[in-house]
């Protein structure tokens, strides 16, 4: 009888213990800034530009509250706009343009992923290149 006592004792306290243990904490969640960082990370900045010629770029990405990046093979452009807090990652870019180029000035609309509401905008500012830096 004694010894069922002491295991019982000694499970509830490993138990205990167990579920009084720290969860580990969740990496935490990298800023706008920290993110657009490690994108350009071994880039360099070159002069900037006002305008780039729609269709060509392959890939775009928002940056939270912080930039949209335009990718043109190996070079990243680079756009902080106005009301960059508008920007969330989740959405969804509508661009109107009567040009065959984005450029400075022109305004992007955000739409909500899920609901497809539009959720606010953007002006663009200028373009501004980053490319890899040769290493040796």
């Amino acid at each position: 009888m004694k010894n069922r006592i002491t295991a019982a004792v000694a499970l509830a306290a490993a138990v205990t213990g167990m579920l009084a243990t720290p969860v580990m904490a969740a990496k935490p969640k990298l800023t706008g800034e920290a993110k657009l960082a490690q994108m350009l990370e071994g880039r360099q900045p070159g002069k900037p530009v006002n305008c780039l010629p729609l269709g060509s770029a392959q890939e775009s990405r928002i940056i939270d509250k912080t930039a949209i990046v335009y990718r043109f093979g190996n070079t990243l452009y680079v756009n902080r706009p106005t009301n960059a807090d508008a920007l969330d990652d989740d959405d969804i870019m509508v661009t109107k343009t009567s040009q065959s180029s984005l450029c400075r000035l022109d305004t992007v609309q955000l739409h909500d992923r899920t609901s497809h509401f539009y959720s606010g905008f953007v002006g663009l500012q200028d373009f501004v290149p980053y490319k890899k830096v040769a290493t040796r």
